[in-house]
């Protein structure tokens, strides 16, 4: 039984990707997309929400 792979699209550029082994990258399209959205975490362009008062204040006031 074959099945079709799933597509998927590249997370920075949009691009179908297959979803399987064939796609070294996934879910990106190429090393240049992946590295792309490293670089975006590194600069910290993404951020995770955080709810809550900051654990490091309560540092300060010790």
């Amino acid at each position: 039984m074959t099945t079709t792979p799933r597509i998927v699209p590249c997370p920075q550029c949009k691009t179908a990707v297959p979803w399987g082994t064939q796609s070294p990258y996934r879910p990106f399209c190429s090393e240049r997309c992946r590295l792309i959205d490293l670089g975006q975490w590194a600069n910290e362009e993404y951020r995770v929400p955080v709810s809550g008062d900051d654990p490091m204040r309560e540092l300060d006031s010790l």
